[in-house]
């Protein structure tokens, strides 16, 4: 069962997630609160995932996400966004967030994200990505600091990272390579290590910055 927990200042947003999400045979809301109660909402009840309000008027969920991040075992935050341009989007994604979601995500779509979450990929709405994350990576740009560090890796880490940046899961990737999801999990671990950063999505941002992941449609037409 994954377990999850909403913050949000709003309870119209607490309720609709938690209804939504608690449809769901394998998931289950352990707790829907405002912002102000996060950490100590996370201390006490230990979520997998955290489905995060980036802008809330009592706190700054940047400031929930830093302090989040700084638990022993933290979960995995996903931030929850209205718009698909926000200025924090930079900001929270190299804070560690594991992804960006926006508030009218398709509910139908919303139990398939927070599984996706819960198996270590990394979730962004395809507005987002397009809009926001695209627009900030300068697409179509290599970046010279993003190559210096992809350099680092080995040909097989190369391989999981741009598996990881499909959304894969250790085990799917380990199927697809061939390899144990121990294996998987030592490969993603050194990928972390060598890209200097904390979670898969940063990752796969570097590995875009640095042109390592396939071209769009439109790339290949122009």
């Amino acid at each position: 069962m994954i377990q999850v927990l909403v913050v949000d200042d709003e309870a119209l947003v607490r309720e609709g997630f938690s209804h939504i999400l608690n449809a769901a045979d394998d998931i289950k809301v352990v707790g829907a609160v405002p912002g102000a109660d996060a950490v100590r909402a996370v201390r006490e009840l230990r979520p997998d995932i955290v489905l995060l309000d980036i802008r809330m008027p009592d706190v700054d969920g940047l400031t929930v996400l830093a302090d989040i991040r700084r638990f022993q075992e933290p979960p995995v935050v996903a931030m929850l966004t209205t718009f698909d341009t926000d200025e924090y989007v930079t900001a929270a994604l190299r804070s560690g967030a594991a992804g960006f979601l926006l508030k009218d995500t398709d509910p139908e779509q919303l139990p398939q994200l927070v599984r996706a979450l819960a198996r270590g990929g990394p979730v962004l709405s395809s507005k987002v990505a397009r809009t926001v994350v695209d627009g900030y990576l300068d697409a179509g740009a290599r970046d010279p600091s993003a190559v210096r560090l992809t350099a680092r890796l080995t040909e097989r880490e190369r391989d999981v990272l741009v598996l990881v940046a499909e959304g894969l899961a250790n085990t799917d990737i380990g199927d697809r390579l061939h390899l144990s999801t121990g294996t998987v999990k030592g490969h993603v671990s050194a990928v972390l290590n060598k890209l200097e950063v904390s979670s898969r999505v940063q990752a796969v941002l570097i590995a875009e910055r640095a042109g390592l992941l396939a071209p769009s449609k439109e790339e290949d037409a122009g």
